[in-house]
């Protein structure tokens, strides 16, 4: 009599929390994503794409006037507000039979020069509209032994994750500082002027170029 093939474990993942890692070596987003599955699963080789969905939430005036450089004027962010990517993660699941937690990382900037670190920066509450998209292997019992198949394409899930969890981030290593990145010629005119003027510190020498300028 002949064995009906076993059917592929059907998955479905939900993101449960976002949290800052206070003991991280760099700023760090902890996300914990439960997995569910129909059939014992042996084995989950998981990838994640983490991507930032701006459409998804409403911005105050405020918002607005930071978000320019990153999407432009809000006349025309019916066509500008695009998704875009924060970072990738991957995680290897023991075994498990019915559900299971997963935790994924995502690493924070505060280089303004990167989208996201803009946006984040540019928010000053709220949620942030995020999009995890799943993929890699999943590794079951089939009729031929253990089994290997991909996580179908349109495997998903929606989070939206509070701004204050990316800000404690990066609060936890730079408390109450920024970071601002200039070009070598540029930095070196600083530090003379830094050396000329005798100031002590790299705020007392922006606040000296700035006095009388604003």
């Amino acid at each position: 009599m002949a064995v009906a093939p076993t059917t592929l474990p059907s998955l479905d993942f939900a993101v449960d929390s976002a949290d800052a890692v206070r003991f991280a070596a760099a700023p760090t987003v902890l996300f914990t994503v439960r997995v569910a599955s129909d059939k014992p699963v042996r084995s989950l080789a998981l990838n994640a794409q983490i991507r930032i969905a701006p459409a998804r939430r409403r911005y105050s005036e405020r918002d607005q006037e930071r978000l320019v450089e990153l999407f432009g004027l809000p006349e025309r962010w019916g066509e500008t507000l695009r998704t875009f990517l924060w970072t990738q993660a991957a995680a290897l699941v023991t075994p498990f039979d019915g559900e299971t937690s997963v935790e994924l990382t995502a690493p924070c900037t505060y280089d303004l020069e990167v989208a996201t670190a803009k946006y984040f920066y540019a928010l000053d509450d709220g949620d942030v509209p995020l999009e995890l998209l799943f993929s890699g292997t999943i590794f079951y019992a089939g009729e031929h032994g253990l089994q290997a198949a991909q996580i179908p394409w349109d495997r998903e899930a929606i989070f939206r994750m509070p701004v204050r969890v990316w800000k404690e981030a990066i609060a936890n290593h730079f408390p109450g500082s920024a970071w601002l990145r200039l070009r070598d010629d540029v930095f070196d005119r600083l530090v003379a002027y830094k050396a000329r003027r005798a100031l002590p510190t790299w705020e007392a020498t922006v606040d000296d170029l700035l006095e009388g300028r604003e």
